[in-house]
C-alpha cells in the first residue's frame, strides 16, 4: 500500500499479549493497515502499571501476566518482523491502560488509539481514551462468545499439554519454546 492511501499517518493499538496469538496478529495488522506507523503499547508493564478492575479481574493476577514487558516486546517484533514488517513501520512502548493519565508520557496523544471491543472492560477502555480527548477508531465491536482466541485459552492448553502451537504465529511458538514459558506457567498453577 503506497503511503498516501492510508488513513493516519501514526496509531496506536493497545493489548497485554500474554502469549501473542493469532487474533493479536488479525487486531495489529488491521491496525497497521490503516496507518503508516503503528505504535504497539503492551499493557501491564509490570506490577506497579497493573491493576484490578471489576469489569475484568482475572487480567490483574500474576498467572494472567507470565511474560516480562520485554519477552513481549521481543515476541511482538519478532512476529512483525516474520509478517513482513520492518522496524521503521512500527514502535513498541509501555501502555499504562489502567493509569490513563500516564499514557502520555508513552505514546503521542495526537495520534488515533485502535480499540477492539469484546467486553465491558473492553468499552471501560474507550471511556477512558475518550475522557482524555483521545481520537478513538474502534476497528470492530463484537460480543465475548464471538471473541475467537484468547490468551487464558492458550494458556490453559499449555498447562493441560494439549497442542497450543498452531494458535500462535510461529515466531511465538518459537520463543516460547526457547524461555520455557509452558515450565514457567506450571510453576505459576502450583503454587
Amino acid at each position: 500500500m503506497s503511503e498516501d492511501k492510508y488513513k493516519y499517518d501514526a496509531g496506536t493499538i493497545h493489548g497485554r499479549f500474554q502469549i501473542l496469538h493469532n487474533d493479536h496478529m488479525k487486531f495489529l495488522l488491521a491496525g497497521k493497515k490503516l496507518c503508516k506507523h503503528l505504535i504497539v503499547g503492551i499493557t501491564n508493564p509490570d506490577p506497579s502499571l497493573t491493576k484490578h478492575h471489576d469489569s475484568n479481574p482475572h487480567r490483574s493476577q500474576p498467572f494472567a501476566n507470565p511474560l516480562t514487558f520485554y519477552e513481549r516486546y521481543v515476541m511482538i517484533r519478532e512476529t512483525l518482523f516474520e509478517k513482513g514488517l520492518v522496524f521503521t513501520e512500527f514502535s513498541i512502548v509501555p501502555f499504562p491502560i489502567n493509569v490513563p493519565e500516564l499514557l502520555k508520557y508513552y505514546v503521542p496523544m495526537n495520534v488515533v488509539f485502535f480499540l477492539s471491543i469484546y467486553d465491558d472492560w473492553g468499552r471501560q477502555k474507550k471511556t477512558y481514551l475518550q475522557s482524555l480527548g483521545l481520537n478513538v477508531h474502534v476497528l470492530w465491536e463484537v460480543p465475548l462468545e464471538k471473541k475467537g482466541l484468547s490468551g487464558s485459552d492458550i494458556r490453559e492448553s499449555m498447562l493441560k499439554d494439549e497442542p497450543w502451537e498452531h494458535l500462535v504465529p510461529p515466531a511465538t511458538a518459537r520463543l516460547v519454546k526457547e524461555w520455557s514459558i509452558v515450565k514457567r506457567l506450571k510453576d505459576f498453577s502450583s503454587k
